[in-house]
């Protein structure tokens, strides 16, 4: 297979609804679509095709193990390829580099509050989940949001790119780890020169970036980033524990001063055999602030679990409403709830 017939057939699994190619030497391509891997018919790639991609990607085969690269097709779209080796074979996961960014009111989240929250001019706003959960795409169209609305410098993070953001109102400097930069925390220690309005990191993974993104959003940059988690307090709770134990008191301090607020986010297979989101979030005020300061993760789990408002949800509310319309299925919703036993007394209008 040449590299333009591989291209071919890339460019028509990603138009059938591909997020992700998975191509292994003498194995048949699989794609990931609505969330599951499937086998692909009468595919099958060869040493040499996949060494073909590799040296596309200027990655030498015979030297390299593992590595991240970017790569640009002939009809222009970008691609990464994450390129790897499994049992001595050559294997890639692609993903498509989007140009299309969905726009916010679309996806399924509190958009009112999400515009609140990107529309202050400091403060940290954490947007949280699992891997796969479409944190990228929430973080890409709340920037295309800042970008239609305000002239800002945008400075993103990343790693690697997954959106391209073409310069609208605002100014973007799109910086991907390893081929723009060594880390993230050497990178935002640098931008803070560079005069940004905002900041994107893609992710908050250590103490060092985990500081430097606070103390950002204390001397006047919004910083927008994500973290690993299954839930709000768990987002909040996890990012106090990044820091050492004799910092702890200060960095929770400062976290609860700068935290603007946290969304954590889910993609549940739905009914009609698409994706559906679901979400709890938690606006930083009033008595959040001192329960963050004092460590006291209990008192927010309490205050999730109230009545609801606009600026407060637990998953468990958005999971039960989501199954009252009939868009997921009650195996799914149960499946996903945080306690299964708490969404079969909700279904059953036992509070």
């Amino acid at each position: 297979m040449t590299l333009d017939v591989l291209e071919t057939a890339i460019n028509e699994w990603l138009s059938q609804g591909a997020t992700d190619i998975f191509l292994s030497e003498d194995q048949r391509t699989r794609v990931r679509i609505n969330g599951e891997v499937v086998p692909v018919a009468d595919s099958t790639m060869s040493r040499q095709d996949l060494s073909h991609l590799w040296q596309a990607c200027k990655i030498d085969p015979a030297s390299t193990n593992e590595i991240d690269s970017r790569y640009q097709m002939k009809n222009g779209g970008y691609i990464r390829a994450n390129l790897y080796r499994a049992m001595g074979n050559l294997c890639a996961a692609i993903r498509p580099i989007k140009a299309i960014i969905p726009p916010l009111d679309s996806l399924g989240l509190p958009t009112d509050l999400i515009r609140h929250w990107i529309h202050r001019r400091s403060g940290l706003i954490l947007v949280t989940g699992t891997t796969g959960s479409g944190k990228s795409t929430t973080l890409a169209s709340a920037l295309e949001e800042l970008n239609e609305s305000r002239q800002n410098h945008i400075i993103t993070l990343e790693d690697p790119i997954e959106y391209l953001f073409q310069n609208k109102k605002s100014f973007f400097s799109q910086r991907e780890l390893n081929s723009d930069t060594a880390k993230f925390s050497t990178a935002l220690r640098a931008s803070l020169r560079q005069n940004p309005d905002v900041i994107m990191i893609g992710e908050i993974r250590d103490e060092e970036t985990a500081q430097l993104a606070l103390r950002a959003s204390e001397t006047g940059h919004l910083v927008i980033s994500t973290l690993h988690s299954s839930g709000v307090v768990e987002s909040i709770e996890r990012l106090g524990n990044l820091f050492p134990e004799n910092h702890g008191a200060t960095s929770r301090m400062l976290l609860s001063r700068q935290l603007v607020g946290v969304i954590n986010q889910n993609l549940l297979p739905g009914t009609d055999g698409s994706l559906k989101l679901v979400s709890e979030y938690l606006q930083n005020e009033g008595a959040v602030r001192g329960w963050i300061r004092e460590g006291r993760y209990h008192d927010i789990i309490d205050h999730l679990q109230r009545p609801q408002d606009a600026q407060t949800r637990n998953m468990l509310t958005s999971i039960v409403e989501m199954y009252h319309q009939n868009l997921i299925s009650e195996d799914i919703a149960r499946d996903a709830a945080p306690n299964p036993g708490d969404f079969d007394r909700q279904i059953r209008g036992i509070s």
